[in-house]
């Protein structure tokens, strides 16, 4: 299986670059994983609705050059699907069950994703209705996936 994590902005926090490292180490066994990072709009603090919107489908057209017809994309919105962890498992070895060899899961910038990216998606997923930083959201989405395939395999794994 190919997995691709699609995603604005690059990582600057050395502890959470280590972090994707290692879990990128650990899923290395598993599947191809792969990293694609687009460029953030610059976001001040205090912004109308239109310069957000503006921003927004900047990161998205950037993103959207990278979503492949042939993928099963899911995308990590606030308003998505809650799943547990099992659940993810199964939905990842359903997808290469049926075939499909690529997942591209796509987290937006701090101001969210575009509609234009939310309407090809595939699957809408939410982690919570909590508001994580972006940056940690990709280490977060890393060990779920990990997790996943420690469940697919039946392998043991810290709960």
């Amino acid at each position: 299986m190919n997995i691709d994590i699609l995603c604005v902005g690059k990582i600057k926090e050395g502890y959470l670059r280590e972090a994707i490292s290692e879990y990128s180490k650990r899923l290395s066994r598993y599947c191809r994983l792969n990293i694609i990072e687009v460029q953030d709009e610059k976001t001040p603090e205090t912004q109308s609705e239109t310069l957000c919107g503006i921003c927004k489908k900047n990161e998205g057209e950037r993103l959207k050059k990278y979503i492949r017809e042939d993928a099963y994309v899911v995308t990590l919105e606030i308003q998505g699907r809650e799943m547990t962890s099992e659940e993810l498992a199964g939905a990842i070895n359903s997808a290469g069950i049926k075939g499909i060899s690529r997942i591209q899961f796509v987290i937006g910038g701090s101001l969210g994703l575009a509609e234009e990216i939310t309407n090809c998606a595939d699957v809408h997923l939410s982690f919570s209705r909590m508001t994580f930083p972006h940056q940690l959201m990709r280490v977060i989405l890393l060990e779920q996936i990990y997790r996943s395939y420690r469940i697919i395999n039946n392998e043991p794994y810290h709960k």
